[in-house]
């Protein structure tokens, strides 16, 4: 049964990740709707979603129970401008056709998220994820050098993502409801952008054909089911296999901007991500050897 139930896991953390990954393909379709008309929508659209969720699973007992916690609520507050931050950043640079640096952002983000373990939670760095981090800065430095300017949209990405997963880890909530709060508290300045594009004919919802309005209500089913798919898997699988399984959305983010969209990818360019990938198989390999080790004894 363990072996069934890893099985089971891993596919969902594969179907996850792949969901994400595969995101540059969704967002385009949405023209001639703007990065804010667009996440506006997803906001609105996932929290209809989370909200048939909770209802068809009657999971309503943890509403009461958060309410009575200021903190978590003002937390979640701060999670949920973070996020939104992040959908706003990754949907304008993707629907500019900079597809490549957002998966440079996913790529460097356990990275990011390590320093921050360094310099907020005080926690202390093995030698190779040292090693990880530095290789990671001259990659960063030789790809600023290349784009002419830091690399801002990896960096915000990997920065903002990183903070929203740092007050995640404070909650102890789980990823469904933690999302619907999220997207609770940005319901209403989204609905009123919404309004407001409406009655201004400035918005593009109902005005460009049934598809198009299909499209933007599927924004927020499928930013649920990945979701749902990830949350399947961390339960049944160990945090290990999850890390790895992590790398899948930034690599076809990746493939998508080179292959689809055909982004520049001039030699500098290489090996700024190549130095990239190195930083991460030493960082993952040290996390192995960590893991196994931590089994031994």
């Amino acid at each position: 049964m363990p072996a069934d139930s890893d099985r089971r896991g891993a596919m969902f953390g594969v179907a996850a990740y792949t969901m994400w990954g595969l995101f540059p393909l969704y967002w385009p379709l949405l023209r001639p709707a703007g990065a804010l008309e667009i996440l506006a929508h997803r906001i609105v659209w996932s929290l209809v979603a989370m909200v048939a969720m909770l209802a068809v699973r009657r999971h309503w007992s943890w509403v009461g129970m958060l309410a009575r916690q200021p903190r978590k609520l003002l937390l979640l507050t701060a999670a949920a401008v973070l996020v939104s931050l992040n959908w706003g950043i990754y949907i304008y640079a993707v629907n500019n056709r900079e597809v490549v640096e957002t998966a440079l952002g996913y790529f460097i983000n356990p990275l990011v998220s390590v320093l921050f373990g360094v310099l907020i939670l005080r926690e202390r760095l093995r030698p190779g994820q040292w090693i990880a981090v530095g290789v990671a800065i001259v990659a960063v430095i030789l790809l600023t050098v290349d784009y002419g300017r830091p690399p801002w949209i990896a960096l915000l990405l990997a920065t903002s993502f990183g903070t929203y997963g740092l007050i995640k880890k404070t909650l102890g909530l789980g990823p469904v409801e933690s999302l619907t709060v999220e997207t609770l508290v940005l319901f209403l300045p989204a609905l009123g952008y919404l309004v407001h594009l409406q009655r201004h004919g400035l918005g593009s919802f109902g005005r460009e054909g049934a598809a198009h309005l299909l499209l933007l209500i599927g924004s927020g089913p499928i930013t649920a089911l990945p979701l749902l798919y990830f949350g399947a898997a961390a339960i049944r699988i160990p945090l290990t296999v999850l890390g790895l399984l992590q790398y899948i959305a930034p690599t076809l983010q990746f493939l998508c901007g080179v292959a689809i969209t055909h982004e520049p990818m001039p030699v500098n360019r290489w090996i700024g991500f190549s130095i990239i990938w190195l930083a991460l198989a030493i960082f993952t390999g040290d996390a192995l050897r960590a893991h196994r080790k931590t089994r031994r004894l």
